[in-house]
């Protein structure tokens, strides 16, 4: 009987002190100040006889293509895995390095570009060393529930659309499990899949932090052993219960309360099926039945990759000539302000420079442009598909292909293989709100997003696609 092959690496990629951290318009700051916890890209590497798969997990905010490039090239040359076969993925931390808005840094600029030049080769490294590590395992999927997620689309009473709690809106609280043993049944990798933004720390905090993924991975680790991965989901409108602090105990508290539920699914999944069978009945102080539980190999799980580029369409963005001058005049501003300005002024110049540059990077990358290539990658593991695109898909898209997946159990991702971009649902634009202001994408993009999901995990499941 021939099973799959999986081995797992990991490397430390947590910044220097004084490496610029977070990114958000409304912080004072720009250097970090250490770190609370470790961050890690963590690799795994799947194999069978014609096929090799690696994905890795990474507690970062993520990279623009450039940098997924650079990324996913050098994994592809050490390696010698297919570029389509390397999903790279992003927890989404927003209090890691920052690593998304360098036009704004005006302090250590050289540090977080001597951060990034390392990341390839390291990432790479651990792919590779993942190889080496490889045992043969079996794997199963399963299900459990944690609520520490809410719909972050939060109307107030004068119908404005805000970053809030909505208790009504639609949200996913499934915490979804893969769990690979090796053959004597010992837990060899996690897989933990949930959405939710790590926006637990906010502006307020100075440490760089992996947000609550971090500690769900050692949480699964300290209770069911092996290496654990977190692939975020789609929490494009997805916000936790309690955040935007600076207070470190409280994603500590989510990332415990997630990991914790985590392991339990872990624990209760069995990748080797076992078949009942009544021996004979023994009298005691009465009669009790004694069974053989008899293990049942199941058929090697198949793996196989289908990777294709959508052709999604875009907004009209104007020409970037203006606005790149606006957003030179404000950063000109907040440059000013941070030599001699209050704490507030600093935040309030911040913000407009970030918001400048952002529309004006927009602006300057899609003018003209009527569509953009965006990846899909889906990913076989037997009765389990992991199905991801770049960018912040809304819960609603999850939904629907999950509800429609021919695969007993379905992980759609957005974060993964670069690229920043919101990708609301059509009712979202009506209503307005950051997400759909700022979203590259026209309002049809979730339902071709949805079809082509959906096309992707019937070609996963058929036998010769």
């Amino acid at each position: 009987m021939k099973h799959l092959t999986l081995g797992t690496s990991r490397v430390d990629i947590t910044p220097a002190p004084g490496t610029p951290q977070g990114g958000w318009g409304a912080q004072t700051h720009q250097r970090g100040a250490g770190a609370d916890l470790p961050l890690y890209a963590t690799a795994l590497v799947l194999s069978n006889s014609d096929t090799e798969v690696a994905i890795i997990d990474v507690d970062s905010i993520g990279f623009d293509a450039e940098w997924t490039g650079k990324i996913i090239n050098a994994v592809a040359t050490l390696t010698k895995i297919s570029r389509e076969h390397i999903r790279l993925s992003c927890t989404h931390t927003h209090s890691g390095p920052n690593t998304f808005r360098l036009s704004v840094i005006s302090e250590g600029l050289d540090a977080i570009l001597s951060y990034l030049d390392g990341l390839p080769s390291r990432i790479a490294g651990a792919v590779w060393q993942a190889q080496r590590n490889a045992v043969p395992v079996r794997c199963a999927g399963g299900t459990g529930k944690c609520e520490i997620n809410v719909n972050r689309r939060f109307k107030l009473p004068d119908g404005r659309i805000v970053i809030g709690r909505n208790w009504q809106g639609p949200t996913d609280s499934a915490v979804r499990v893969i769990r690979f043993d090796t053959l004597d049944e010992e837990t060899a990798a996690t897989i933990v899949h949930y959405s939710c933004h790590p926006t637990t720390m906010a502006w307020q905090c100075q440490h760089f932090t992996p947000d609550f993924p971090g500690v769900v991975r050692q949480v699964v680790e300290r209770n069911v052993g092996g290496t654990c991965l977190f692939l975020q989901g789609a929490a494009g409108n997805q916000t936790p219960r309690r955040g935007f602090t600076g207070d470190l105990k409280v994603y500590r508290q989510l990332g415990q309360r997630l990991g914790l539920e985590a392991a339990r699914t872990a624990a209760c999944i069995e990748t080797l099926p076992r078949r009942e069978r009544l021996e004979t009945v023994i009298e005691s102080g009465t009669a009790i039945a004694v069974y053989t539980d008899e293990p049942v190999e199941p058929e090697q799980a198949a793996l196989r990759v289908v990777s294709r580029f959508l052709s999604l369409p875009l907004k009209s963005f104007p020409p970037p000539e203006k606005l790149e001058s606006e957003a030179l005049m404000l950063q000109n501003d907040l440059d000013r302000l941070r030599a001699e300005g209050t704490d507030e002024e600093i935040r309030a110049a911040t913000a407009r420079a970030t918001q400048a540059a952002m529309w004006a990077d927009r602006a300057r990358n899609y003018h003209g442009k009527t569509h953009i290539d965006w990846q899909m990658q889906g990913i076989r593991i037997g009765n389990i598909a992991l199905l991801a695109v770049p960018g912040e898909p809304f819960i609603e898209i999850s939904q629907q292909i999950m509800a429609n997946s021919p695969f007993a159990h379905t992980l759609f991702s957005g974060y993964s293989n670069g690229g920043f971009g919101y990708m609301p649902v059509r009712g979202a634009y009506g209503e307005g709100g950051y997400e759909a202001e700022v979203s590259l994408f026209s309002p049809e993009t979730a339902e071709i997003v949805i079809q082509e999901g959906l096309r992707t995990l019937d070609d996963l499941a058929r036998d010769n696609p």
